[in-house]
């Protein structure tokens, strides 16, 4: 597995990404269950909301050979904040949409 990371520009000066890195290193969390190497191609932001450049930055670590793109826990679930993207859903749909049934969209990290 290819993994490219998108996560939350509100909480990047609070979490540098160590257990999105630890799961995935020791596939635990959504890297549960994966076969063979997981390697990380990408590890980028939103770009701040309303997550205005996650399709672009999912579709470029495409580019950049990730099979798989995840949003970071921070996103979907609210690690460390407490609350989660009001705009997970959609930037979801949107990175969907636009990379295909190809690539695998995770919706969380850990």
């Amino acid at each position: 597995m290819k993994v490219g990371v998108i996560r939350c520009l509100q909480t990047e000066d609070m979490c540098p990404g160590t257990t999105d890195f630890k799961l995935i290193r020791g596939k635990k969390g959504a890297f549960a269950g994966v076969e063979g190497e997981i390697e990380i191609i990408g590890f980028n932001t939103c770009g701040g909301c309303p997550g205005k450049n996650a399709v672009t930055r999912a579709a470029e670590m495409v580019k950049r050979g990730a099979d798989t793109i995840t949003l970071a826990s921070c996103i979907t679930k609210g690690n460390p904040i407490g609350f989660k993207c009001p705009h997970a859903e959609q930037m979801l749909a949107a990175i969907r949409k636009k990379l295909g049934d190809e690539i695998t969209v995770l919706e969380y990290t850990h």
